[in-house]
């Protein structure tokens, strides 16, 4: 089981951490609304938020999810799924 992951944004607080995209990036969600979407990258000791629509975020966790469950990770599918369930249905 991967723990809860959270991140404070400098404007829009404490943000939700939803999946991985990539090495160096990551897809997160304002904690209790779950509206707002950030790409978030880091490089070195530098992070950078990325504001991103809901459909862009939504189309990232789906690549996510494809990935996951071709690569046969059932257990990170499983649980991506379900936060994938709960952000955008």
């Amino acid at each position: 089981m991967v723990a809860e992951v959270y991140i404070n944004h400098p404007n829009f607080g404490l943000l939700y951490r939803l999946c991985v995209i990539d090495r160096n990036e990551e897809l997160y969600t304002t904690l209790y609304a779950q509206r707002l979407f950030f790409k978030v990258t880091s490089k070195g000791n530098s992070i950078s938020f990325e504001p991103i629509s809901r459909n862009e975020a939504r189309l990232l966790m789906e690549n996510r999810l494809r990935h996951l469950k071709n690569s046969g990770e059932w257990e990170a599918y499983q649980q991506a799924n379900k936060l994938y369930q709960a952000a955008f249905q």
